[in-house]
């Protein structure tokens, strides 16, 4: 049974215990709570325990860095929006995202307790992870810009969930790149600032050697790999999210092939 059939049927009693336990009772609704406490807990590799717990800390985190800049703009509800339509949710599935959004905007929201738990639950898979972070800026770019406030809440909580500075702007370049970029055009005339976003999407400098940037986009699209991702525990939903990416980086990897001349 997946993440969301065990809520709807009641059987999410692993999910009770922590702050993503008490964020789900919350935004499920009250009539829930007595029902957590009722269920053993599963075994701590269960997929669907690692999955709720993504979807839990993906909406209400999203809710958290649209909040730090001291308001939540349009543009940023919107985009909870859009991520809530590529994942297809159903409307009750939509409504506990909005739910979970919203209690991640309240003054007092466990942040660091809410990423010692996700991390815990993912087992510490750092592709899985940064699938996370990824929508998390996706999130804060929302409006054309980060802000500086948004800027030092997501260092804290890439560097709470594992990954350093360096790391954060790698996935920011990419972030840019594909907001800007967009999906097949490959085949176009690469002029020289799309060329540098493809290198941005990549990873890669423009100076790098034909080998490196090979071996960089081959472990792009194993990091962004859907079926890969899900085996970790992404929910099924978010795949389409996934599979947005690695089109992208197809595409970027095609334009730089292009512009090289390499086979």
């Amino acid at each position: 049974m997946s993440w969301w059939g065990k809520i709807i049927g009641g059987s999410f009693g692993f999910m009770a215990g922590g702050p993503l336990g008490a964020l789900l009772g919350a935004a499920l609704g009250h009539q829930f709570d007595s029902g957590l406490k009722q269920f053993g807990a599963l075994p701590p590799g269960e997929t669907e325990r690692t999955q709720t717990a993504f979807f839990a800390a993906s909406f209400s985190v999203m809710g958290h860095i649209a909040k730090a800049d001291g308001h939540v703009s349009r543009d940023e509800i919107e985009l909870a929006r859009q991520v809530m339509s590529q994942m297809r949710l159903d409307e009750q599935q939509r409504r506990l995202a909005i739910n979970l959004f919203n209690e991640g905007k309240a003054p007092d929201f466990p942040l660091d307790a809410v990423l010692a738990q996700l991390r815990q639950e993912c087992h510490r898979r750092a592709t899985l992870l940064q699938m996370f972070l990824e929508i998390q800026l996706h999130a804060a770019y929302a409006d054309g810009e980060l802000h500086p406030e948004e800027k030092r809440l997501l260092l804290h909580v890439f560097e709470r969930l594992g990954f350093s500075a360096a790391e954060f702007a790698h996935l920011e370049a990419l972030v840019q790149g594909t907001r800007h970029f967009g999906s097949g055009r490959a085949g176009t005339s690469p002029r020289p600032d799309r060329l540098q976003e493809a290198y941005a999407i990549l990873g890669v400098a423009a100076e790098a050697e034909d080998a490196e940037i090979k071996r960089t986009y081959r472990r792009l699209m194993n990091q962004h790999h859907p079926d890969k991702l899900v085996s970790k525990g992404l929910p099924e939903e978010m795949v389409r999210l996934a599979t947005d990416k690695t089109i992208e980086i197809k595409a970027a990897y095609e334009m730089v092939k292009k512009a090289r001349g390499m086979r």
